[in-house]
């Protein structure tokens, strides 16, 4: 397949796209410095084509960025590129003095696949314009095997888990203490002591990520008509969940379940009582800073590890363990899977099983209750630990 794309006839390609090399690149014109020229139309090109995708600013940025960094470790051009260039910046980003993730080696390897294939497209005629001006053309560099392949259902830091029941009341109580130290003290930073406990109870009961719930705003409260108890919380309306591929931002509704309806009066007096003391009742977020400004995800985790800490936890638990100990407890809890993946926004079941850590205490006590069945049905004496 890739021979063929490589020597496709120019003449069989006859629309000439905004992000093809007929398009960027001036005809009958000299260039000063025509490598340099050519590359940077190939990279506005592959711009134009994102954007014509709908891909988000900030994707394509970043792919962009890769593609400039990844010229600069070679020291060439596209068309001189080589399936070696891949291999060695492969090796020199996992084997460096700070080495990245699996995933993240092989999500820059996928962009740079992305922007060779682009280059490939007949389409785009850059095959034959650096054919015609350099004598060579780019080729296919990213392939099955100098690349890295998915071997495991999780690739994580294995020491990150969810954190137990009691962990978690743990983490609560140290909140708590927080705020009453401060309080206590009369020093500036109750408020923001207040926030911290209330943002983390929030995260943990309805299992968001951390941009979900900085981005929360009163309007995104809703009510559930089959939990009228609830109030205006029954519900929470998600519109920057985690996107796919660079698109926009996905959406969904999280029901608060009656296991954690205790957040309910956290909430009810982080907006009555504490909200309006950090900025204009105009301003649409939940969480503001005391200048009155959306909070950010390094203040929120900076305030989870002061709590962590506070509360003697693992030095390896993040902000985002609270969302792998919402889907656990869930499951736990006894609630369906799918029921779990929805409220998650996860696209794959795949995806809710790498993060349900059940616990031991909890498959122990299916055990014992699937033999105390056993004997009740043989007319024994249930099954003791």
């Amino acid at each position: 397949m890739w021979h063929l794309i490589q020597h496709a006839p120019e003449g069989l390609v006859e629309d000439v796209t905004a992000a093809s090399a007929a398009a960027l690149l001036p005809g009958g014109v000299g260039l000063l410095d025509p490598e340099r020229a050519v590359f940077d139309a190939m990279v506005e090109g592959w711009r134009r084509q994102m954007l014509s995708r709908g891909l988000k600013a900030s994707t394509i940025k970043s792919r962009l960025d890769l593609i400039g960094r990844f010229a600069t470790f070679t020291n060439e051009y596209p068309w001189a590129w080589t399936p070696e260039d891949v291999e060695g910046f492969s090796s020199d980003l996992l084997g460096g003095a700070k080495p990245c993730s699996l995933s993240t080696a092989r999500n820059y390897q996928n962009e740079i696949r992305l922007f060779t294939e682009y280059l490939l497209d007949p389409r785009y005629r850059w095959v034959g314009e650096c054919q015609r001006r350099f004598g060579r053309s780019p080729q296919p560099i990213v392939h099955e095997w100098n690349t890295i392949g998915h071997v495991g259902d999780y690739e994580g830091d294995p020491a990150r888990r969810a954190l137990t029941v009691d962990e978690v009341q743990d983490l609560f109580d140290a909140a708590d203490d927080l705020v009453a130290a401060a309080v206590a003290s009369k020093r500036k930073g109750r408020l923001a002591a207040m926030r911290t406990a209330a943002v983390l109870k929030t995260t943990y009961a309805f299992g968001l990520r951390r941009n979900e719930c900085r981005m929360l705003d009163r309007a995104d409260m809703r009510r559930n008509p089959k939990a009228p108890a609830f109030g205006d919380l029954g519900a929470l309306q998600v519109r920057y969940g985690k996107s796919s591929r660079g698109s926009a931002a996905k959406r969904r509704t999280v029901l608060l379940v009656p296991e954690m309806d205790w957040v309910l009066p956290v909430m009810d007096y982080w907006l009555a009582e504490v909200r309006p003391k950090l900025g204009p009742m105009k301003h649409p977020a939940v969480w503001l800073t005391e200048r009155g400004t959306r909070i950010s995800v390094r203040l929120m985790d900076e305030a989870f590890d002061e709590v962590s800490d506070h509360a003697g936890l693992p030095s390896e638990l993040t902000l985002h363990s609270l969302r792998h100990s919402y889907v656990t407890h869930l499951l736990e809890f006894g609630y369906p899977e799918l029921f779990v993946q929805k409220q998650v926004g996860h696209s794959y079941a795949a995806t809710t099983a790498i993060y349900a850590h059940v616990s031991d205490e909890y498959r122990t006590r299916l055990m014992q209750d699937s033999l105390d069945r056993q004997m009740a049905e043989r007319g024994m004496e249930g099954w003791t630990s």
